[in-house]
C-alpha cells in the first residue's frame, strides 16, 4: 500500500490539500524515492507503488499519476487505459520507452503527457502544471452549495457530509454538482452526458448509472439522487 495521502485542517475545520496528491508508479525503488522526495520538497504529497496491480488499487485516491509503462506484473499501457475507463485522473508516462511509436501508443492509450527518461525535474513540474491547467481550469469561485448536511464547495471541488469530506472521483463530483445546482428539476441523460462527459456516448455503457450508484453509496442513502424513469434524474434531500 502507498503512504497515506493525508489532508490538514484548517481553523474551519474544511479540508485543505497541500500541492496535489501524486501516485508514483515505479518498480525501481531508487528512482521511486528519489521522485517522490523531490515531489515533496514541491509541496506535492507523494506516495509510491511499484506494480501495475497496486497503482490500480491506488490511483482513485490521487490527483495524478506519474506511470512507468516498464511495470513488472501489467504494461503500463494496459494500467493506463483501465484508469481511463473509469476516471478521467491526469496519468503523465515517465518512461525510456523513447520510439515515436512508443509516444503515438501511450498517447492513443489515453495519457495525458508523455516525459522519457532521462528528464529534468523541472521539465517534469512544468508538464505537471501544463496537464493540471488543462484538466482544472480555474473558474470563478462559487458560493458552496449545502443541502442540509450536504456540502459542495464549489471552488475547491470537495464534498462533505455533517463536516467530514467526502471522497469523489472528478466525474462523480460534476456530476452531484449539477444535480445539486438544479434542485427540484430533473436533469435528463442527455443532459448529464453533454455537460459531465462531454457528450461522450456513455449511456450504452451504463457509465451514469455506475456514478449515480457510487454516489448514493458515498453519501450514505440513495434518496440524495432519485431516478426519474425514461428520463434522468434529480437532487433530492438524503
Amino acid at each position: 500500500m502507498p503512504h497515506e495521502l493525508t489532508d490538514r485542517l484548517d481553523h474551519r475545520g474544511s479540508a485543505v490539500r497541500e500541492g496535489w496528491r501524486v501516485l508514483v508508479v515505479e518498480s525501481d525503488p531508487y528512482a521511486a524515492d528519489r521522485l517522490v522526495q523531490s515531489l515533496r520538497r514541491h509541496g506535492h504529497e507523494a506516495a509510491s507503488v511499484d506494480s501495475g496491480s497496486k497503482a490500480l488499487r491506488a490511483y482513485h485516491r490521487t490527483d495524478m499519476v506519474l506511470l512507468d509503462l516498464d511495470l513488472p506484473d501489467l504494461d503500463g499501457l494496459e494500467v493506463c487505459r483501465e484508469i481511463r475507463a473509469n476516471c478521467d485522473t491526469p496519468v503523465i508516462s515517465v518512461t525510456a520507452r523513447g520510439s515515436e511509436l512508443d509516444r503515438v501508443l501511450g498517447l492513443q492509450a489515453g495519457l495525458d503527457d508523455y516525459l522519457v527518461k532521462p528528464y529534468g525535474f523541472p521539465e517534469l513540474i512544468a508538464r505537471m502544471e501544463a496537464v493540471m491547467r488543462r484538466v482544472r481550469p480555474g473558474p470563478a469561485v462559487a458560493p458552496p452549495i449545502t443541502h442540509g448536511s450536504l456540502r459542495i464547495e464549489s471552488g475547491c471541488r470537495e464534498v462533505s457530509m455533517d463536516g467530514q469530506l467526502v471522497e469523489l472521483t472528478r466525474k462523480e463530483f460534476d456530476l452531484l454538482h449539477l444535480l445539486a445546482s438544479k434542485p427540484g428539476s430533473v436533469v435528463s441523460r442527455m443532459q448529464i452526458e453533454r455537460q459531465v462527459w462531454g457528450n461522450a456516448e456513455v449511456s450504452r455503457s451504463r457509465t451514469i448509472d455506475t456514478h449515480v450508484n457510487s454516489l448514493r453509496n458515498k453519501l450514505g442513502s440513495g434518496s440524495w439522487i432519485v431516478t426519474v424513469r425514461g428520463v434522468g434524474f434529480r437532487f433530492g434531500h438524503g
